[in-house]
């Protein structure tokens, strides 16, 4: 035990002594949020980390190989952070890694694959729905076609729509970098299979976006680069918004139409924002929230319009802090009573100290809706990819789920 403090405190000195000198965003000199408008929005009502290592990764495991029915789409493409990475940070030099216990205990393999989970994410529910196998990360795949024909998963724990979001963890790969990835994944698909046949592939397959919550956590939150007194939280999030509409209409040049967008989580609610603002029962930071509401309906609001300027886009927006709230609010017809501690970690709802070790951990990850500071447990994934799918515990997603989109002759 008392190696483990020990290691914990050097950890936590490393972690308090990493450089905040990070550059604020260039783009943001730039930006008059204009693109939503208080005349616009009148007539609108809002919808209620581990120790450095350069030893060779774990191959991230996976399960399924065989669909259990003929795919509904070609490929799955995943674009996001640690709510959807299944292994990419494995390979980077950053305290943002999930590649050992207790992580992946109760995954398929029972063995740690980079999930920042007990088990699954909601991506591995939904390949499974889609008839496809669990999507192989970028960086864990040798690269050939044959790996990435029925998709690829590019998300980076730590990762932010803007580049230097999460960079006091270490490497990750930024949202930019991601759909670079998928660029020269595209065009690896062009070289080897034709333009033509590339193109209908992509734009058959379904690609799914998760990825914004570290640019709270990591940058707008601990105030780097003083960027509160620059921005209020809503020109924060037109920012991030349209930083992220670019991005999709890149991927729509690249012929991609099929595209799930997820909105925040309420981090207002997570174990760590709970020990660190001082929580008395366990109640939500309504302030952090509050924000996160914010920045979901400026992005449905985002979805609704790049619909209308790309009518042969099908892109979704799916409320994550709808689904979550219905989850922690009705918590015992789920089956948690568990609502507050985090299943794994130290302090004070558990949300002081990461994940490090099995012996941190509880025994029944199921009653628990947290499994760490900020990731939910595999229980609550499998719910949320159900809402993603087809609104079975309550509608996430608008104006259609995900098997509405799949469905054949839509």
């Amino acid at each position: 035990m008392a190696n483990l403090v020990f290691f914990l405190l050097c950890m936590i000195s490393v972690i308090v002594n990493t450089s905040r000198a990070l550059h604020f965003p260039r783009d943001f000199y730039n930006f008059s949020p204009d693109f939503i408008t208080i005349e616009d929005l009148s007539s609108i009502s809002p919808s209620p980390s581990h120790s450095f290592s350069q030893s060779p990764p774990p191959t991230p495991a996976t399960s399924s190989k065989v669909p259990v029915s003929d795919p509904l789409v070609p490929a799955f493409f995943v674009i996001g952070d640690s709510s959807v990475d299944s292994g990419t940070n494995n390979f980077l030099g950053t305290f943002a890694r999930a590649d050992h216990l207790p992580y992946g205990r109760d995954f398929d393999t029972h063995q740690p694959t980079g999930r920042f989970c007990n088990g699954r994410i909601p991506v591995d529910y939904l390949a499974l729905r889609l008839g496809l196998p669990f999507v192989p990360s970028y960086l864990g795949q040798t690269g050939s076609v044959e790996d990435m024909i029925q998709g690829v998963n590019y998300a980076s724990a730590g990762a932010g729509i803007i580049f230097s979001s999460g960079s006091q963890l270490g490497q990750r790969i930024s949202l930019t970098q991601q759909i670079q990835q998928f660029t020269d994944t595209y065009q690896q698909f062009i070289l080897n299979m034709g333009e033509d046949s590339a193109a209908n592939l992509i734009s058959n397959s379904v690609f799914y976006l998760s990825i914004g919550i570290n640019d709270y956590i990591h940058y707008y939150l601990p105030n780097i680069s003083d960027v509160q007194n620059h921005y209020l939280p809503w020109s924060f999030n037109q920012f991030l918004a349209l930083t992220v509409r670019q991005e999709l209409k890149n991927l729509y040049n690249m012929n991609v139409r099929k595209v799930v967008l997820m909105g925040m989580a309420p981090i207002g609610c997570a174990p760590h924002y709970l020990w660190k603002y001082n929580s008395e029962n366990g109640e939500c930071v309504e302030d952090i929230n509050d924000m996160i509401m914010e920045f979901n309906f400026v992005m449905k609001y985002m979805v609704d319009e790049l619909r209308q300027e790309l009518p042969d886009a099908n892109i979704i927006f799916c409320d994550m802090y709808q689904g979550s709230m219905d989850i922690i609010k009705n918590h015992e017809r789920y089956g948690f009573n568990a609502t507050t501690e985090a299943c794994c970690g130290l302090g004070k709802f558990k949300g002081w100290i990461l994940c490090l070790s099995p012996e941190m951990a509880c025994s029944d990850a199921s009653s628990h809706i947290w499994w760490d500071q900020f990731h939910p447990t595999d229980a609550v994934n499998a719910i949320l990819a159900d809402n993603v799918w087809n609104g079975l515990h309550t509608k996430m997603c608008y104006p259609i789920n995900l098997e509405d989109m799949v469905a054949p002759n839509f």
